[in-house]
């Protein structure tokens, strides 16, 4: 589909992923009643995983087999697909499992068309609680249910909400608390919602100010930073892979910040 790619090009993709983003959203909350009695672990015993993400992994895939068979495609619960187009559809059917199987309503669906240097180009995001859904092509802006958000400008970092996440793995957690035992003191408070995906576009709509977690993988963070970044913030990845998306007015001090949190922890 995308040898060449246009902006037509762009918002179709972008319109393809707010589609499917919303129909898996709607899956998700008809299932969720049930999904207590299929829940597995899989890199830790308190990562979960559940039939209704693979249920909705596979009904994403054969979504986009359909519309862009020549693209590749990757989502978290193993499905891999190889193209020809150079592009890549990387997914997360449902970003916050553990959240939806306690009933936390912070559940996220990602889904984005990344280049071959691992960049957004197109995604969705949608909120399966709240039946919302971010979108963004690059270079197009972003936009929430068809109007277009932009970031809040907060007086500093010390007036800045910052959310947060943490792994499942023990070793990883000791890094991120240490971390945070430097940005807590620094900062107006931190939020935790367990859905780095919707997190992004909390940072998009300005319901945060900044979000910043290390340890996080492609499908987790994809279609947000791109959603982020054409809202106004500053994304980046620090160098032992922190992401950032960020305010442009705090983005200098937030980043400088977990930068010596960085050499300190690692």
């Amino acid at each position: 589909m995308l040898n060449h790619v246009t902006s037509r090009d762009l918002v179709e993709a972008s319109e393809a992923a707010t589609k499917l983003a919303r129909a898996t959203a709607q899956i998700a909350r008809e299932r969720w009643d049930s999904v207590r009695s299929v829940v597995q672990t899989k890199s830790s015993a308190v990562d979960l995983v559940t039939e209704v993400d693979r249920d909705l992994e596979k009904f994403i895939v054969e979504a986009l087999v359909t519309a862009f068979p020549n693209d590749s495609i990757l989502g978290e619960e193993g499905a891999t697909r190889t193209g020809t187009s150079g592009y890549r559809w990387v997914i997360d059917p449902i970003d916050g499992t553990t959240n939806y199987v306690y009933g936390f309503p912070q559940v996220g669906v990602s889904i984005a068309l990344v280049d071959g240097d691992n960049n957004a180009v197109a995604g969705a995001v949608a909120d399966v609680a709240r039946g919302r859904c971010a979108s963004a092509a690059k270079g197009l802006g972003a936009i929430v249910d068809g109007l277009p958000v932009s970031v809040r400008k907060p007086e500093s970092l010390a007036h800045s909400l910052i959310a947060t996440g943490f792994s499942y793995d023990s070793a990883n957690r000791a890094d991120q608390a240490h971390c945070l035992s430097f940005v807590l003191p620094m900062v107006r408070d931190i939020r935790r919602g367990g859905s780095a995906a919707l997190d992004l576009c909390s940072v998009a709509t300005g319901a945060v100010d900044a979000y910043y977690e290390q340890h996080v993988k492609l499908w987790d963070v994809a279609a947000g930073l791109l959603i982020a970044s054409e809202a106004g913030a500053v994304t980046t990845t620090l160098p032992h892979g922190t992401v950032v998306a960020a305010a442009p007015n705090i983005a200098d001090a937030l980043i400088e910040l977990l930068l010596r949190t960085e050499d300190d922890t690692f």
